[in-house]
């Protein structure tokens, strides 16, 4: 909730003739929610360091030559560390890693703290995982709903000197993205909601045998959040072995894709960004012609394909 607030924050400040009711009907976003967030923000809390007004707090660290690093990406690095280096580390030896491997300015607070977020803590990590892990396999897909794959990639707003995080769901099969998330934050709630999402969409269509669900070992993955929102769904989550990208080689193609088209343009505010993002899915969805569809787009495929005038194309993954 407290991310579809700061949307619509965003949204009042650059479109100030727009009403509060239409911005939050937009994201399906109750008016009493925001109210009572808007009312909370201006009023100090005890426990809450003040900071300068107006500023966001810094979702990033930098490396020794400037280049900015988002704590997205940081904590993939600290997940790669726990799963190849040692998985007992502490956050000091985290710290040391980071600064040597990665060439990261980063202080042993703030590893603290990231690990804290994500409950990768010492003593949290001693307990027996609930939900074993799958690893994932060879796969000849040959229908849709057989087999999605998500991840998460981040932009840059240049104007507000931040970064924002994009998590999609896309089918192998059909190559269509299914449901996505934007946010200056994606936590695992975040991706629980969005696979969520891709299942009340995508449900009726693919009979008695539910898709399985491929993901890298981000931490937004491996929480328990996200874990038992497959399991309520009754989604198989299996998770590609540690340093193995081409394991996930559709979304990370289709990255690859929104960084070229999208991503590398300088956005000045969240909303500039979550409006071009959220067009250029649009776009790919509906309109793009892609090679392995016969040079159609993901949407005009399917509906080829259901009225009989083409057939889908055996994937190897």
């Amino acid at each position: 909730m407290t991310e579809l607030c700061e949307h619509v924050e965003a949204w009042r400040d650059q479109v100030p003739h727009a009403s509060v009711k239409a911005l939050c009907a937009a994201v399906q976003l109750p008016r009493g929610t925001f109210y009572a967030w808007s009312q909370r923000q201006r009023q100090p809390h005890p426990d809450r360091r003040r900071q300068a007004p107006g500023r966001a707090p810094r979702g990033y660290s930098v490396m020794r030559d400037g280049t900015k690093i988002p704590d997205g990406q940081i904590l993939d690095w600290i997940v790669e560390i726990l799963e190849t280096d040692n998985p007992q580390y502490g956050y000091h030896k985290i710290t040391w890693v980071l600064r040597r491997r990665y060439r990261l300015v980063i202080s042993f607070k703030k590893v603290y703290r990231l690990l804290k977020s994500m409950a990768l803590l010492w003593p949290q990590r001693r307990r027996k995982a609930q939900h074993p892990r799958r690893l994932a396999r060879n796969w000849v897909v040959t229908r849709p709903n057989q087999l999605w794959e998500t991840d998460i990639t981040y932009g840059y707003i240049a104007g507000e000197d931040r970064f924002f995080y994009l998590q999609a769901i896309l089918d192998v099969c059909d190559r269509q993205i299914i449901a996505y998330h934007i946010g200056l934050s994606c936590r695992a709630a975040d991706t629980a909601r969005t696979l969520a999402q891709a299942v009340n969409h995508r449900r009726p269509q693919w009979g008695a045998e539910p898709p399985v669900i491929r993901t890298d070992n981000g931490p937004q993955f491996t929480a328990h959040a996200f874990e038992a929102r497959c399991e309520e769904l009754e989604l198989v989550h299996e998770r590609i072995p540690v340093a193995t990208p081409n394991m996930n080689a559709f979304i990370e193609s289709w990255h690859a894709q929104l960084e070229r088209e999208c991503l590398a343009q300088e956005f000045t505010t969240f909303a500039e960004a979550y409006h071009a993002v959220s067009q250029w899915i649009q776009d790919y969805n509906g309109r793009r012609l892609h090679g392995s569809l016969n040079f159609w787009s993901p949407l005009e495929m399917a509906a080829r394909v259901a009225a009989g005038l083409d057939q889908w194309t055996p994937v190897r993954v």
